[in-house]
């Protein structure tokens, strides 16, 4: 087990590295200059519009923008490994303050849909499996269908339209700390937090209720209930343990989504948080900030899948041989 997760390990600090060689490469490939952007924040405006090219080149080289991107990435990822991940070049502040400042509203808002999607995409599949064919089964089902197919931003502003504006019930948007006021937090929440887990809920579902059908026409399982076990022992210890093996690899994919989201949701209900950090971000080509959230997604995702490749190969050991 030791050296599949070292393996395991190695594999997801290469995909860290690839992840944020192509985001450093693309940044710059977008039109504009990062110069101007930073001079347009600590110079006066008549600096930028009388600038000859000497100057520009010779601040240019100040800030090694003139350097091959391979050095430049290098410094960065030299600069990152000692814990600087910069300055944002439109508000000069450092990014790390920054990020501390949102990423715990993000994270706040990602746990607490990824337990809701969790816990309630199984509930909601085991219970149709076991209930086949049952209006209530063709319910959740139909339910599950259609919230697959609805995007984020489109539900959430249809939660704005019906809930904030036209009933008044819940605040259209905004945050509130729960350490300031959980209560009225709370009410911030449930807009942003339905948005997204109406998709994953639906997913799981239909994920669970697939793999406990396949599971419930194995032969142990018939053997089981041939040897008079009651329900909840068979479905607890008999199917759901050997049906968990890919709703276990979905949630991986379940964390990509809830960041993902988190992007849609933040920007929607004004939350700030990572994702409009980095939305607003590129909108300004403030590439430094591009860069750092990058980096911190990318490594919460590799993080998660190993969490996940580990939790795989512990449910079966057949894994651990591949």
């Amino acid at each position: 087990m030791t050296a599949y997760i070292i393996r395991r390990l190695f594999i997801g600090l290469i995909i860290l590295l690839l992840v944020t060689m192509l985001v450093f490469l693309f940044v710059r490939l977008l039109p504009g200059d990062p110069l101007m952007v930073f001079m347009g924040n600590y110079s006066p405006s008549s600096t930028i519009n009388t600038m000859t090219a000497a100057e520009h080149d010779a601040l240019m080289h100040k800030y090694g923008l003139d350097r091959p991107i391979w050095i430049q990435y290098g410094d960065w990822l030299n600069q990152v490994l000692h814990g600087n991940l910069g300055k944002s070049l439109r508000i000069g502040q450092p990014i790390s303050e920054l990020i501390g400042e949102r990423i715990g509203r993000t994270a706040y808002i990602g746990v607490i849909i990824f337990v809701i999607t969790t816990f309630g995409g199984i509930l909601a599949g085991v219970y149709c499996a076991l209930r086949r064919g049952t209006w209530i089964d063709n319910t959740i089902t139909t339910i599950a269908n259609i919230g697959m197919t609805v995007p984020v931003f489109w539900f959430g502003v249809l939660l704005i339209y019906v809930f904030g504006y036209k009933l008044g019930w819940l605040p259209f948007f905004g945050w509130k700390d729960p350490w300031d006021d959980f209560g009225y937090s709370c009410l911030y929440l449930i807009m942003p937090v339905a948005s997204v887990a109406l998709g994953g809920i639906a997913g799981m579902a239909r994920l669970v209720r697939s793999c406990m059908l396949e599971v419930m026409r194995t032969d142990y399982v018939r053997t089981a209930w041939a040897k008079g076990l009651s329900e909840r022992v068979i479905v607890v210890r008999h199917q759901l343990k050997n049906a968990m093996i890919p709703v276990v690899t979905a949630l991986g994919g379940t964390l990509g989504m809830i960041l993902g989201g988190s992007i849609f949701i933040e920007n929607v209900f004004s939350i700030p948080g990572m994702g409009r950090l980095m939305t607003t971000a590129i909108f300004d080509y403030d590439y430094q900030i591009v860069q750092a959230s990058a980096l911190i997604f990318g490594g919460i995702i590799i993080f998660s899948n190993l969490i996940v490749d580990i939790a795989w190969g512990w449910l079966d050991p057949r894994i651990r041989l591949a």
